[in-house]
């Protein structure tokens, strides 16, 4: 029993396998996970357009794209919990293969009924959970001064929200509407194999022998997870609310088609999942604070102007970019930040917690903003919030969470 009061065993040591492919093989798993978890998104405005579910309010059409955020939020507390008792290896193959479930649900049942899409989407959440699968499953593969850039590297795999933002619409109008959800069944039946026959969790990995409700309540009680939930919430969160609906918010306030609006997300997307590797990478280098406390400034700004609806060619397309690096890094800051200060036996809990929290950070938002523009017909309200909110959330960093990163470094530092 240790002195947190979770009880470990010693997993079989695996003698296969590399860091660099099981990091491979986790993003890429993480990827078309996302992919899945953002199918319905680019389809919202398509959907209101041409009247294909209804009649649909803005309301409506928030709904429908954030039910998958929050199912995947919260479902990774126990989907985080599970993989430190089971492992990646199983975990990855499992998630990928429940999710083509729902993903032929919608397919062939529900693409002529809104509330069968809301039950698929409910469903089609599962798939927000891998993020929580692959976090301590790639921490265990790596030492503590590369494990900043190596989760890093694994979150890049939120770029699955671009592959759909980029390829849904054009192959559900083009060539068929099933079209889009049978591709990605596809490629998740192949990388569930693929993930079985290859994968495997690291030599010398610790499994927990307590319930799991206990492990729960020890890991929620750490100081670390509540401050990572807030950090997570707004920077993971601020990009999940961005990639769901941006699509339908350049639609409405800047007049641009479905497939335009779509393709300008991904462009949001592509930039933060590029910086989220570089968040992780300037955090090994300098430490998690600085990083975060820079981002949040920098979306504190972003929000601040856009909640002006400036032109989207010059001002608003720069001020959504900075705020998409911001968001991106930050988010590879607060996991390389939980890999400094959390026991490895824990991360996996801890993660269910952190990523739970970020999901619902982009639960929140897309209904707030539908709520308001419903009622004024302005989004500005909407991102002066989040602007507010990056502000307190800097202030946080600058003084609980230093405190708690230099309180772990003294407490590691040789006698």
């Amino acid at each position: 029993m240790s002195s947190t009061g979770t009880s470990l065993t010693a997993a079989p040591a695996s003698t296969k396998g590399s860091p660099g492919l099981m990091l491979a093989m986790a993003t890429i798993g993480f990827a078309l996970n996302f992919w899945a978890w953002a199918l319905i998104s680019p389809l919202g405005p398509l959907f209101r357009e041409q009247g294909t579910l209804g009649q649909l309010s803005e309301s409506d059409v928030a709904l429908m794209v954030a039910v998958p955020v929050i199912v995947g939020s919260l479902g990774r507390i126990i989907v985080g919990a599970l993989t430190d008792r089971f492992g990646g290896r199983v975990m990855f193959p499992v998630i990928s293969g429940i999710t083509i479930i729902p993903i032929l649900f919608i397919a062939f049942f529900a693409l002529d009924s809104y509330a069968l899409i809301l039950f698929g989407g409910f469903f089609l959440g599962i798939a927000g959970t891998a993020f929580a699968v692959g976090v301590p499953f790639v921490n265990a593969w790596f030492p503590p001064e590369r494990r900043g850039l190596a989760v890093g590297i694994f979150g890049a795999g939120m770029g699955g929200t671009a592959i759909s933002a980029l390829t849904t619409v054009k192959l559900y109008e083009n060539i068929g509407e099933k079209t889009p959800f049978l591709i990605t069944a596809g490629a998740l039946a192949i990388y569930a194999v693929a993930a079985w026959l290859i994968m495997r969790d690291a030599p010398g990995r610790t499994v927990p022998t307590t319930s799991l409700m206990t492990r729960l309540v020890a890991n929620a009680k750490l100081p670390i997870t509540w401050q990572a939930c807030i950090l997570y919430a707004v920077a993971f969160g601020g990009y999940v609310a961005f990639s769901v609906y941006l699509p339908a918010y350049l639609k409405t306030a800047y007049d641009l088609t479905p497939a335009d609006a779509a393709n300008r997300m991904a462009g949001f997307v592509v930039v933060a999942v590029l910086m989220r590797p570089v968040g992780g990478w300037l955090s090994d280098k300098f430490g998690p604070v600085p990083v975060l406390v820079g981002g949040y400034a920098v979306v504190a700004v972003g929000a601040a102007v856009a909640s002006t609806t400036p032109l989207l060619e010059h001002v608003g397309t720069v001020a959504f970019l900075a705020m998409a690096a911001a968001l991106g890094s930050g988010s590879g800051a607060t996991f390389a930040l939980i890999a400094r200060v959390t026991d490895p036996s824990r991360v996996g809990g801890v993660t269910g917690l952190v990523g739970a929290a970020g999901g619902l950070g982009g639960f929140v938002p897309p209904l707030i903003m539908g709520y308001v523009y419903g009622r004024t017909e302005s989004y500005g309200i909407g991102l002066a919030l989040l602007s507010v909110t990056a502000v307190l959330t800097l202030l946080l960093t600058l003084t609980v969470v230093r405190r708690t990163a230099r309180r772990h470094e003294e407490e590691m530092a040789p006698a």
